[in-house]
């Protein structure tokens, strides 16, 4: 069975969403759907259709959650330590060509934000550094062609993956 490696607070906020699903979004959609049904002829009946396409989203997300939850991998980057790159490391690495530093922390995929250095573990940058050591040089192959990086340095600490709103 698939685990699904994350940090506590990835699992707090899909936790907190699943409930969520549970005890207002799913209660709300089975109140509309009965409203709408009270509207008449069901063919033709716009917010009918469009509640019943929301439940089916909402039942939908609900077995996704439950499913990661039930088997999530639970990994506090706060308790690690070494210069080996795992799950949950922060990376700084210098492009070999531009000689620009970039910092990533590698993480699940549901928090997972490039933008904000947060990398999915099975992107082609995370899989590339994934088990390597500070000092080594890595050629890691993107969508642009074979970039090189020379990994700089390894830390775990506690991250802030909350998504921004």
């Amino acid at each position: 069975m698939e685990r699904f490696p994350m940090t506590p607070q990835c699992k707090e906020r899909l936790k907190d969403e699943l409930d969520h699903l549970k005890s207002v979004e799913r209660p709300a959609v089975v109140n509309a759907i009965e409203v709408a049904r009270e509207h008449g002829d069901l063919k033709e009946n716009a917010e009918y259709h469009a509640a019943k396409d929301r439940q089916g989203w909402i039942e939908a997300r609900i077995r996704i959650l439950e499913a990661k939850v039930s088997r999530a991998e639970v990994i506090d980057p706060a308790t690690m330590s070494g210069d080996i790159v795992r799950f949950g490391a922060t990376v700084t690495l210098m492009d070999s060509d531009t000689e620009q530093e970039i910092t990533y922390a590698v993480v699940g995929e549901d928090e997972s934000d490039v933008k904000r250095g947060f990398l999915n573990f099975k992107s082609p940058i995370a899989r590339g550094i994934l088990g390597k050591e500070e000092g080594d040089d890595v050629d890691i192959p993107t969508a642009g062609g074979v970039r090189s990086f020379e990994i700089l340095t390894v830390e775990y600490k506690a991250l802030d993956t909350s998504p921004v709103e």
